[in-house]
């Protein structure tokens, strides 16, 4: 059994460290002119994740299970989920779980889009305008809370080890922060990563305000999902320079503002038509 404190220890250092790298490598090599202050883009969306840091807290200490990594440990011991069915190798069955919860995760993202309800939420995500390491940890604490949840029963329905759990939830907090980042890769480089990961040029795509572009690449860490599941598009239309990010009726400096992000889902929906196909 893993220790929490330790977990959490973990994982906090390897958020910590990932951010700070990917924002050095974004002031170093950055990818698209931003049309925001950084600083003040930065302190918003850390400023939303303390938010739902503080939600998590509040909630969880309440649940005496916990979270996704307390649920596979009670799993485990009930015997519960698919891969508790089978006697294999731990390697193999953190392989699998970390390999099947990325799945999960792919279908919770396209849900988010096809849902409206659950859009209402999520586009606080995409109405920011200037994607980077923090876009990616950028969500609304509703949909942050809704997330875990819906993790924790894909954990009972599954039985992954609690290692599985745990790698997972490292490795796709970190996958957000570098394929959102604001990073110009070697273009040789990113055609060959991609076809593993999510590269910042992949994903960048589907925040894009032409529809159908949003409606694309959900991935957030392995990248065979969009290309199996057909939601794949190469590139934009409008080259990564040129393209414009968010949503198209907030691009005004209202996305950078923490209450009127935290309001966003629970005001009347604007109205602006754009042309949502192909030019």
């Amino acid at each position: 059994m893993m220790n929490l404190h330790s977990e959490t220890n973990i994982r906090l250092l390897a958020f910590m460290a990932i951010l700070v790298i990917m924002l050095v490598f974004e002031t170093l090599f950055p990818r698209k002119r931003r049309t925001q202050d950084r600083l003040k883009h930065i302190l918003n969306n850390l400023g939303i994740v303390l938010s739902y840091t503080v939600l998590l807290q509040i909630v969880f200490r309440l649940v005496p299970i916990g979270a996704a990594m307390g649920m596979a440990a009670y799993a485990q011991a009930k015997g519960w989920g698919v891969l508790n069915l089978f006697d294999m190798p731990i390697w193999l069955s953190v392989t699998i779980s970390v390999i099947l919860l990325d799945m999960a995760v792919y279908w919770q993202h396209v849900a988010s889009h096809k849902i409206p309800i659950i859009w209402d939420f999520h586009k606080m995500h995409h109405a920011d305008r200037d994607l980077d390491a923090t876009s990616g940890i950028r969500f609304h604490p509703v949909e942050i809370l809704a997330s875990m949840f819906y993790k924790m029963a894909v954990v009972v329905l599954l039985g992954p080890p609690v290692l599985g759990v745990f790698l997972f939830e490292v490795i796709l907090n970190g996958a957000a922060m570098f394929n959102h980042a604001n990073v110009k890769l070697p273009l040789w480089f990113d055609k060959i990563l991609r076809l593993f990961i999510v590269t910042p040029d992949f994903h960048r795509v589907h925040h894009s305000i032409y529809r159908h572009e949003t409606d694309s690449n959900y991935g957030f860490n392995l990248s065979i999902w969009d290309r199996v599941f057909g939601s794949y598009i190469a590139q934009p239309q409008d080259g990564h320079e040129n393209m414009k990010l968010g949503l198209p009726q907030y691009q005004t400096d209202a996305p950078t503002n923490m209450l009127w992000c935290l309001k966003l889902p629970f005001m009347k929906q604007r109205k602006v038509t754009i042309n949502p196909e192909k030019s």
